[in-house]
């Protein structure tokens, strides 16, 4: 954070200077769309790195032309705004700051935008952005290529001079032999031959027989660790309450293709009941995670920590039934979506040497489903699909073990045709999180919610389909009146009481607001609704903070 006279100084450097890859000015009097302040943001990031600059700067409230002149903006910055932006970017990335201050008594805001980080080029919405002088572009391919080229060095195939052989795990190796012989079944007849060393350079593990970091960390003996200093390799299994107190932790070390197993059984995989099919009186049974998800979660975990970080990857098991899986450095692929939509290897990992050994030992997919099969498994299970947080230099998978909303556990049991980026747009429903422009347009468009794009609710026909009176009567409290009938009753209050606080206005209308509205939608409905009537003249702001009926605005209460 920087402090207020460094940001001034910083803003009288800017004005003297012509905009440039790393530096764009925008009046921005109400602020630009929320899309196109990251396409912003992917462009900036990706120029300041290719310019070896520590951030980039984006500033609203200032004409983009020599003379500078300050304008101000009005653009309130949404409480949520980091988190929303970094929910589509690569790697999560999203704003470090944003500094308010003042020119000329005009308000100005000051965006300060990370250079993206080492080797990996920042995309929105699956797009490069890039910058040719003071405008927004496309980012080019050899300005892609430069950056994921900064990425050529693998810290996991790194070779330990001080370690051997006898710093590996008998057992390990013994469990790592039969995992490689299920992924290369080719190999049955030839490995009778093998001695450790030449099955360790078969399965990638070691580089002409000499111990990397990649087989300490997945068959390494625990007081071996040292020999990785100062990177850590640990996982740390907790198990919290509803209200987010420990209850019980434990730490495991390496070998890890021994201690996942450990973390496994400490997850209490219990059987879950669920009754959703009305004819029936048997409950559907099975256990309350897919034994699959939790260990694809976990060996991505491993596969692309950052170990060089020095902090453990956590395993968080919660009382109300769902696991958060978190390792730290940034997600490289563009985004989950992606992955999910092109069902194909990535281009680029952090740990090749490392995702390379795992797959020879039959820990993950590299064939670009794995995640992808986490997605289905939720959904055959009617279960909510997977979270992704991409924050603060971490990735964070949640992994939820029961139904948390019965109408969209019904219409995945309704509509088994439904393609996988409908289910997660429709999840993105039943959680209340933002959708993308194309995800909107897609329910939209095959009639499966109705409302607004910041408010959506399932729509009337799916509703109709759901066949059940609980849904019915929610769509009713979820579907808005007119904005007349919400007129009329803010001009009868008032005329009936003479006068009317903000307060008051807001206890009569926010029950009957639609309750697909968020208590700040409710609040935002309700001073548009009065903005209107004040500027049609039938209310007027009056002493002792009250609003007030007009002599039109009577007439048209008897109108409405």
């Amino acid at each position: 954070m920087l402090a207020d006279n460094h940001i001034n100084q910083l803003l009288n450097t800017f004005l003297n200077k012509r905009e440039d890859e790393v530096l764009e000015f925008k009046e921005a009097k109400k602020g630009l769309q929320t899309d196109d302040l990251r396409k912003y943001i992917s462009a900036l990031s990706n120029e300041a790195n290719l310019r070896r600059k520590d951030c980039a700067w984006l500033i609203y409230g200032v004409s983009d032309k020599l003379p500078r002149k300050a304008v101000g903006t009005e653009y309130q910055i949404p409480a949520k705004l980091k988190q929303d932006i970094a929910g589509s970017m690569t790697a999560g990335l999203t704003l470090r700051e944003i500094y308010e201050t003042e020119r000329e008594g005009k308000r100005i805001l000051m965006f300060q935008i990370p250079a993206a980080p080492k080797g990996i080029p920042i995309a929105w919405n699956g797009h490069y952005f890039g910058r040719n002088g003071e405008s927004t572009c496309a980012l080019s391919i050899d300005k892609i290529e430069e950056i994921r080229r900064q990425t050529e060095d693998d810290w996991s195939a790194g070779i330990i001079e001080d370690a051997s052989i006898d710093d590996l795990d008998p057992l390990a190796i013994k469990v790592a032999k039969t995992e490689f012989l299920k992924r290369n079944p080719k190999y049955a007849e030839e490995m009778t031959t093998w001695d450790d060393a030449t099955f360790l350079n078969k399965a990638k593990l070691t580089r002409r027989g000499k111990i990397t970091r990649t087989a300490l960390i997945l068959l390494g003996k625990d007081e071996a660790e040292h020999l990785l200093s100062p990177a850590v390799a640990k996982i740390r299994w907790n198990l919290k309450t509803v209200s987010n107190e420990d209850k019980d932790y434990e730490i495991f070390g390496i070998p890890f293709i021994l201690s996942t197993e450990e973390v496994y059984r400490k997850i209490r995989n219990l059987k879950f009941r669920y009754l959703l099919n009305e004819q029936s009186l048997f409950p559907e049974e099975l256990l309350r995670y897919e034994p699959f998800c939790i260990r694809e979660l976990l060996y991505n975990c491993i596969a692309h920590q950052d170990y060089t970080k020095r902090a453990r990857i956590n395993v968080v098991e919660f009382e109300d039934h769902h696991l958060i899986f978190s390792n730290y450095g940034t997600f490289i692929p563009l985004s989950i979506e992606r992955v999910i939509e092109a069902n194909a290897p990535e281009e680029s990992y952090r740990n090749p040497f490392l995702v390379e050994a795992m797959r020879n030992l039959n820990m993950i997919e590299t064939q670009g489903g794995g995640i992808r099969k986490v997605y289905t498994f939720q959904r055959k299970r009617l279960f909510p699909m997977p979270d992704y947080d991409f924050s603060e230099g971490k990735v964070r998978a949640t992994l939820h073990g029961c139904i948390i909303s019965e109408d969209f556990a019904r219409m995945l049991q309704q509509d088994t045709e439904l393609p996988l980026h409908t289910v997660l747009a429709l999840d993105k429903v039943q959680k209340q999180r933002p959708l993308s422009d194309e995800e909107w347009k897609d329910v939209k468009k095959r009639e499966l919610v109705e409302g607004r794009k910041t408010a959506p609710f399932l729509s009337h026909r799916t509703v109709e389909m759901l066949e059940t009176n609980e849904f019915k009567e929610q769509y009713i409290r979820n579907k808005a009146f007119d904005n007349s009938y919400y007129k009329k009753l803010i001009l009868s209050y008032i005329y009936e009481w003479e006068h009317a606080s903000l307060s008051q206005l807001e206890q009569l209308l926010t029950s009957k607001l639609p309750d697909s509205y968020t208590q700040i939608q409710k609040k935002r409905k309700i001073s548009n609704l009065l903005a209107e009537l004040r500027r049609d003249e039938c209310i007027v702001w009056g002493s002792g903070k009250v609003w007030k009926l007009t002599a039109k605005g009577n007439d048209k209460r008897s109108k409405l």
